[in-house]
């Protein structure tokens, strides 16, 4: 078991037994006193826990006394799962309903001394065992019952960017640039090799390699796959080809494969990168070069790898051996990661001990990182001189004992942080982690812990992650578009000394592995799982105790398509998990062809995550909602649930329904706007026949108390008449924390004889919160917009698509954060832009200085028949009280790099100004005639204005 695990599990069960709802289960199911003692137990335990779990590793006495414990422990936390989950029923009784009687028949006084009894003598029986366990103690344990490290430590600013920091390999970067552009072999292909320990930042340099501007212009196709220590032709022939975004590779046979990747690679001039390669064996470097030989002069292989003799089993033309960092460039690095700002620090102490560590590890640049990190948070001289006296003599730069140097980060995280690292053994080398799903993983395993009740779990563990990321334990965080952290990696020595450090408690499953530990207490499965082929191994059945079944393998099936539906194997496969696996905290099921959800799976007591997504399910079964202590369920790509249960308000404890992809749901249950704690929800669809709420369906008003949203939210089948007949009130404008959302009437709704106002305030009550970055609307069939378009100062990226009776904008030129305009089938739009204010001819001063859409990159104007121009401005003149004055000359568009126009017949021009442009690359003009004669290369009227355009599209 990994350091630090069992002080969080007591530190939680010690948490559980002093709330007050324990208070009270305890009292009347008359097991007060069992608390009590087993509280008592647990602290005594806990205070020499920490010591205990440093000495197991050289004291077998000390490390089969943690065993037991363990064990004990373990089973305590399910016993008291059982009776959280009965204090939480206690709380769903409501006030004088009819329900109401049913559970107020379980909690009368019969079944509470059932109940007492039952889980009285588990209570029991586990203070006799830890009683037993206490009095074989080793003796040479010290008492320390304070997790001091976290205790004592200081929050993390993340004033550093934390990404790869590379320094001092600009002569490398040219060296091996010069060797892939030289013609070194009379082969279309051949291959250079970087050799070099593990640690040295290979993988970092080929990918400052391959995204190098000389590299992007000189290879035609450039391709990048990890291949780690599986070499198999169709697996690496399945990743060239997904590289390339490649649909449906899963279902193709090795024939199909075989042929795709030489039409692929035939005759062009590529750059394939094979990241860490650990292959000795030719006959399967032939094999794929088998496939690769076509390509064009000049193609090149890229190799990383630790071995000389892989270099040589891959017919390397040019090896390049990679040498560790000099000491100048070690100590840059290392103050980049240890001292605020990256500067020498004055105390002369700690930079004398600094400069130690520097010449201990300036072999290898992750170790000067990871000690670097850890170090970041030490400020006083006492703490370096401590870290000098302690660890300092542990660190050794030679490959062999690299993750001894790398175990010092981990042995000076807190408890907390130990645990959370360690369940990510998980994960294989080079997985893409997703970091929501990650926190949610360690939610679920009761990992996170918060002093603060109105601080939610899920903002702790974030900050865990960061911790993690700044200390190296992470890399390569991935963000989208709005700087949202998506996605990261580990490095491979991470990724080795997390599986170190977890000891037998988790393993990640490869298809033929038959024997397994009987201590294990999580599992994934690094395949694809067809149930009609693969049973559950006997010897993992007796891991009775294990606490995640991850499926990992099914993550890369896009499409249904093809999958077995459910049959008796899967109805073996769930008994077989459900009888088996009782404490269970997170079960996955996606992908297995499942139609209908067993009922077996109603004893699942202890889940907290279920993933059923990319299933064939059409409706959940009522009973789901028993699973009280349900935290996450996933539904993405359910291409068939069109009904979620009628209950759902019941699942008190739901904070993530997840719905993404195709899911053809026709409403949302009533009541599910009692689901406060609610923060992942990305779907809410009303129903065709009742916008409004009523019978069994929710309404907009429901979604007004779900105030913790956050992410995505998709609102499906608005309705243009019913707005005015409800009380919905402003059920988004509160949601602070939505940064994307999608409004979507229904499509082809009649509105004749609806009232304009009416169809307008369908949209002005779903007026979002300013922070709101992406914003797309569907179907909406008023004459005009909103008027809290103009308060969005935060939107990044705007969609408005088959809004057909649009005739006019909302006002969009001034929005500061705008990047990203997107326009089609607006039937009725004449002017991108219409001022309302009336002006001389000249326009005034005020409107000159104005810089329209200051931030706008990508405009997209697609199926617009009737748009005219880009702006047309009310004017006053003696001749007319109004007329309008088009297409003026105004400060507009000064980011924008893409504009793309199509099927606009009777726009007639560009925006004034074009050529002032300084930004736009790429301009594309479909289907409008009349722009395009006056665009026409050489001869058209407007080409002298866009003649300096890079990239130029007109048919």
């Amino acid at each position: 078991m990994a350091e630090g695990v069992l002080f969080n599990i007591a530190e939680g069960i010690i948490g559980r037994l002093g709330s007050l709802a324990f208070q009270e289960i305890g009292l009347i199911c008359g097991v007060q006193d069992e608390f009590n003692k087993l509280k008592e137990t647990v602290v005594r335990f806990q205070a020499v826990l920490l010591d205990a779990e440093q000495k197991q590793t050289n004291n077998e006495v000390v490390k089969l006394w943690l065993q037991r414990i363990e064990d004990a422990v373990y089973e305590a936390d399910d016993v008291l799962d059982e009776f959280n989950a009965e204090a939480q029923r206690r709380q769903m009784v409501p006030g004088n309903t009819k329900l109401s009687k049913k559970v107020r028949l379980f909690f009368s006084s019969s079944n509470q001394l059932v109940f007492g009894l039952k889980m009285g003598y588990k209570i029991k029986d586990i203070n006799k065992r830890l009683s037993e366990i206490a009095s074989g103690r080793p003796n040479d344990l010290k008492d320390n019952c304070v997790d001091t490290q976290f205790v004592m430590r200081e929050r993390v600013t993340h004033s550093f960017v934390p990404k790869e920091n590379i320094i001092g390999r600009d002569e490398d970067k040219m060296a091996i640039i010069q060797l892939l552009l030289d013609p070194i072999s009379t082969e279309n292909v051949s291959t250079v090799s970087i050799i070099g320990i593990g640690g040295l930042g290979k993988s970092a340099l080929a990918q400052l390699i391959f995204n190098d501007e000389v590299i992007h212009k000189h290879f035609e196709l450039k391709i990048w796959i990890c291949v780690s220590n599986i070499f198999e032709l169709d697996i690496l022939a399945k990743k060239i080809l997904k590289a390339n975004k490649h649909d449906k590779v899963d279902q193709l046979n090795m024939d199909q494969l075989q042929d795709d990747l030489r039409k692929k690679v035939d005759g062009k001039k590529y750059l394939l990168v094979l990241d860490d390669v650990w292959n000795e064996d030719p006959h399967k470097w032939l094999r794929l070069m088998d496939l690769l030989r076509g390509g064009g002069e000049g193609s090149r292989i890229l190799i990383t790898t630790r071995t000389e003799i892989v270099a040589m089993t891959s017919h390397t033309t040019k090896p390049y051996t990679l040498r560790g960092l000099n000491e100048e460039q070690s100590w840059s690095l290392f103050k980049k990661m240890a001292f605020k700002d990256g500067k020498e620090p004055e105390n002369s102490t700690i930079k004398a001990v600094g400069m130690e560590v520097v010449r201990k590890c300036q072999e290898v640049p992750l170790a000067l990182r990871t000690i670097g990190g850890m170090l970041r948070t030490k400020h006083h001289e006492i703490e370096w001189f401590n870290f000098k006296e302690r660890k300092l003599s542990k660190i050794s730069p030679k490959e062999d004992d690299i993750l001894p140097t790398l175990k010092l980060s981990y042995d000076v995280l807190p408890s907390h942080l130990k645990h959370c690292f360690a369940y990510c053994s998980l994960f294989p080398p080079d997985y893409d982690i997703s970091v929501p799903r990650l926190i949610r993983l360690w939610v679920a395993q009761g990992f996170i812990k918060s002093f603060d009740e109105n601080e939610c779990l899920e903002d702790v563990a974030f900050e865990y992650y960061k911790e993690l990321l700044c200390r190296s334990f992470f890399q390569e965080e991935e963000k989208d578009e709005f700087g949202i952290i998506t996605s990261c990696k580990m490095h491979d020595l991470m990724t080795e000394l997390a599986i170190l450090v977890s000891g037998v408690g988790s393993v990640v499953v490869d298809m033929n592995q038959k024997n397994f530990d009987e201590k294990l207490r999580r599992v994934s499965f690094n395949f694809d799982i067809e149930l009609s082929k693969w049973e559950v191994p006997t010897s993992l059945l007796k891991a009775n105790k294990i606490r995640t079944f991850l499926f990992l393998g099914q993550e890369d099936r896009t499409s249904l398509f093809g999958f077995q539906r459910q049959s008796s194997s899967h109805n073996a496969f769930y008994t077989t998990i459900v009888s088996n696996f009782k404490s269970l905290r997170m079960l996955s099921l996606n992908a297995l062809g499942i139609t209908t959800l067993p009922n077996c799976l109603r004893k699942m007591k202890h889940l907290r995550y279920l993933d059923l997504s990319g299933n064939y399910i059409r409706r959940l079964p009522d009973w789901i909602v028993g699973l009280s202590n349900l935290e996450t369920l996933d539904l993405t790509e359910c291409e068939e649930l069109v009904e979620l249960p009628r209950d759902i308000k019941k699942m008190i404890n739901l904070r993530h329904l997840i719905l993404v992809g195709y899911i053809p749901l026709t409403g949302m249950p009533r009541g599910i706007g009692e689901l406060k704690g609610v923060r992942t929800l990305n779907r809410f669809v009303l129903s065709e026949s009742n916008c409004l709420g009523r019978g069994g369906s929710a309404g907009l008003a429901e979604l007004g108390s779900l105030n913790e949203l956050r992410g995505e939210l998709e609102i499906r089948n608005l309705s243009h008449h019913v707005v005015s007949e409800s009380n919905v009130g402003t059920p988004l404008k509160d949601k602070q924390h939505l940064h994307s959302l999608y409004l979507m009437w229904k499509e082809g709704e009649d509105v004749k004889g609806v009232d304009e106002e009416d169809i307008i305030k369908s949209m002005e009550v779903l007026q979002p919160h300013s922070n709101l970055k992406q914003l797309s609307v569907y179907d909406y069939s008023g004459v005009r917009f909103a008027s809290w378009f103009s308060s969005l100062i935060n939107i990044v990226n705007l969609e408005l698509r088959y809004c057909n009776r649009c005739q006019h904008l909302p006002p969009l030129d001034l929005l500061p954060s705008l990047k990203s305009l997107h326009l089609s089938c607006l039937g009725n739009l004449e002017y991108i832009l219409i001022s309302e204010k009336e002006s001389s001819n000249s326009m005034s001063d005020e409107m000159m200085r104005i810089s329209f859409f200051p931030s706008l990159e990508t405009l997209e104007v697609y199926i617009c028949p009737v748009l005219k121009g880009w702006w047309r401005a009310h004017t006053h003149n003696s001749a007319s009280s109004s007329s309008s004055t088009e297409n003026l000359s105004l400060p507009s568009f000064p980011s924008l790099s893409t504009l793309s126009i199509m099927d606009c017949p009777n726009l007639t021009s560009l925006p004034e100004g074009t050529r002032g442009l300084p930004c736009l690359k790429t301009l594309y003009i479909s289907g409008c005639p009349m722009l395009g004669e006056r665009c026409k290369k050489e001869t058209g009227e407007d080409w002298p204005k866009i003649a300096h355009i890079p990239h130029i599209d007109i048919h």
